[in-house]
């Protein structure tokens, strides 16, 4: 099933402590990073993001420190993915092992704006902007990917192969 969501729109570099502010880092608990997320670059993203919402960035997005509370904070916020023209690799890791999709696609950054709708297909890589009509390609998720991603992350993935069921 596609994802589609509204998009919230940034720059390149946009770094872990853009994402989810330093002085954070002793909460653990999603619900309250969520109330935090993207704060000192966008003080509206947290109260108005919707669930399925789709963040939209330029390069390098993710950058800095290999902090985990980065993506936690952006999938409790209920975004529903990210595509950026490209991501720094620790933050690639820690996204999709806690089941948070992401997808590079330079055009579908160019061609996206804030508050245009998108719908995804993770399994194809095609990014649909439902406002203009412009249709993208993103590399699709290879099948053990998907299934990560379906399972919420990878150690729901791994209870699952084990038969373990959730926690």
């Amino acid at each position: 099933m596609p994802l589609r969501g509204k998009v919230w729109k940034y720059g390149d570099n946009v770094d872990t402590d853009a994402i989810i502010p330093a002085r954070y880092l002793n909460v653990s608990e999603p619900v309250e990073l969520a109330r935090h997320c993207m704060e000192d670059i966008d003080p509206t993203f947290a109260g108005q993001v919707q669930k399925g919402d789709i963040i939209v960035a330029g390069r390098n997005f993710g950058c800095g420190s290999s902090r985990e509370h980065a993506p936690l904070a952006i999938k409790a916020c209920g975004v529903s993915c990210i595509i950026a023209e490209s991501f720094a690799r620790i933050f690639f890791r820690n996204a999709i092992n806690i089941g948070l999709p992401i997808l590079v696609s330079p055009e579908a950054v160019a061609g996206s704006q804030k508050g245009q709708e998108l719908e995804v297909d993770l399994a194809s890589g095609q990014v649909r902007n439902l406002a203009t009509g412009a249709t993208f390609q993103a590399q699709p998720y290879p099948d053990f990917m998907l299934q990560i991603v379906s399972a919420g992350g990878l150690v729901g993935k791994v209870r699952a192969d084990l038969g373990l069921g959730e926690q």
